[in-house]
């Protein structure tokens, strides 16, 4: 049978199987037992059926709920961000607990089922559902609280990152976060986490103080520096390669929720001497700036490059350091002073709504050369649809040393983006592949991508973890030797 067949199949024989929840978080106590098998898909695309009556047992066992195809919510919950993904998991664990993530990873692990986590549901490759295998639905857990005595943020697995910026800026503090308000904090956490405050306090994993994991074993183990070290190493940056994140520990910064920041807009006319200008004077600003170009079209149709400023520190400061670049090319439109940071940070959470069709590729420059900003300009000659746009990095997370943490990619003047987003599934095929042309024409000036945006070659994906990619094979090979969390840029473990 073909792997597409079966997963349909494998809808089919779910449906008839009602779980009604015995309470609010639907426990499923004095529950009829299950009697058909449910046909699933093990972690390597090969059929499997499941005892229904097992099946029972883990629903019996939850805080949250089961749900199989058929069932309330479960069409809901399926869902992710990305409206080009479309897949139909054969179980989804709605977890509200860590023993909830516990008894549903040792489910999938003694079965060998395919498992896929959703925090946010952001994986723009999809890879947080998958087809015919468990999914582990975080969305339960999110609870955010925030010691302002001790500047630290304790975030569950679940949470939103516009949950982290609203606790944490209510006390006058900080963690960096990104740049979607509605992305989930688990896969941004442990890919690196890039934001605005990035070049002044670290990445995401650069702030981590502590995790509370689940590992393939489905212990339940606190992971710090001083407790697995080796897995504490691994997860900033290693992704979700090592288990399922339950509670994150983050370093808070002294903040004020006010910023210096906004927008110069200039004609895409522009965007040669204007990039090129960018390239030099960003690699010299302190580490409180962040200047981001991103092309975008107005309404009127037109192609227009917007260079993003979030100053974190001093307002007058911020004012004189941005001075020579506004007096460098005449804005169409100038959009700078004092800003809230919150409202910059949702400020793209509209561009980046949910069940839209999205496709991304990405990159590092090591530096913007001249002759990188010729490919990215000519190469989007004529191209109304297709974005761009530089997430500044450097500063404080560049000073770290690459291998003090799983995330390798630090020497890098920024975060490159090629991204598409439509509506109409018609499209797909023709966005796609412009998307993947100007890719070709910018990558040979690239090195190494984020992989929280980019789904890639085996070989690919070692070669980007560079030097440390040994490392994180033999902690993969202590904790996960049966790459049960294989779902994202994967280490595969040597056992």
């Amino acid at each position: 049978m073909k792997r597409r067949a079966f997963c349909r199949s494998a809808i089919g024989c779910g449906v008839a199987v009602s779980l009604r929840p015995a309470h609010a978080l639907g426990r499923f106590a004095g529950l009829a037992g299950i009697q058909a098998d449910i046909a699933a898909l093990a972690s390597d695309g090969s059929e499997i059926a499941i005892e229904g009556s097992t099946v029972t047992e883990l629903g019996g066992s939850l805080d949250g709920s089961l749900l199989l195809p058929g069932n309330e919510n479960y069409e809901s919950a399926r869902l992710v961000w990305n409206g080009m993904i479309d897949k139909r998991p054969a179980l989804i664990a709605r977890c509200a607990s860590a023993g909830d993530v516990a008894h549903a990873v040792t489910f999938a692990n003694e079965r060998n089922l395919l498992l896929s986590v959703k925090g946010g549901g952001h994986s723009f490759p999809g890879k947080s559902v998958c087809d015919g295998g468990m999914m582990i639905d975080l969305s339960m857990m999110n609870s955010v609280e925030v010691d302002a005595d001790r500047q630290e943020v304790v975030v569950e697995g679940g949470a939103l990152l516009n949950q982290v910026d609203s606790a944490t800026l209510s006390h006058d503090l900080v963690t960096t976060t990104g740049v979607v308000s509605h992305t989930g904090v688990g896969g941004f956490a442990l890919g690196g986490g890039t934001g605005r405050v990035d070049r002044k306090h670290g990445l995401a994993v650069d702030n981590l103080l502590w995790a509370e994991m689940v590992t393939a074993d489905g212990k339940i183990r606190r992971v710090s520096r001083e407790d697995y070290p080796d897995l504490f190493w691994a997860i900033r940056g290693g992704g979700g390669n090592f288990g399922v994140a339950v509670r994150f520990g983050f370093q808070a910064h002294p903040f004020n929720p006010t910023i210096y920041g906004g927008e110069l807009i200039y004609p895409w006319s522009q965007a040669s001497e204007v990039l090129r200008y960018y390239a030099e004077f960003s690699s010299s600003l302190p580490d409180a700036a962040n200047l981001e170009p991103a092309s975008v079209v107005s309404p009127e149709g037109d192609r227009l490059l917007i260079v993003q400023l979030c100053y974190a520190g001093d307002h007058a400061e911020g004012e004189r350091i941005i001075a020579p670049f506004k007096k460098a090319f005449l804005p169409q439109a100038e959009q700078l002073g004092p800003r809230s940071y919150m409202a910059m940070q949702t400020s793209a959470d509209a561009v980046y709504a949910h069940h839209q069709l999205f496709y991304l590729k990405s990159g590092y420059f090591v530096e913007v050369t001249d002759a990188a900003v010729d490919a990215i300009v000519d190469s989007l000659a004529g191209d109304f649809l297709t974005e761009v746009w530089f997430q500044h990095l450097g500063g404080a997370s560049s000073r770290i040393d690459e291998q003090a943490t799983a995330f390798s990619n630090r020497k890098v003047h920024s975060n490159f983006g090629i991204m598409g987003t439509w509506t109409d599934a018609a499209e797909s095929g023709q966005r796609i592949a412009r998307i993947r042309e100007i890719y070709a024409a910018v990558q040979p000036h690239m090195k190494g991508f984020y992989t929280n945006l980019m789904d890639d070659t085996t070989q690919r994906t070692v070669r980007n973890y560079g030097v440390n990619h040994e490392r994180l094979v033999q902690t993969k090979n202590a904790y996960d030797p049966g790459n049960l969390f294989r779902l994202n840029a994967n280490v595969k473990p040597m056992v």
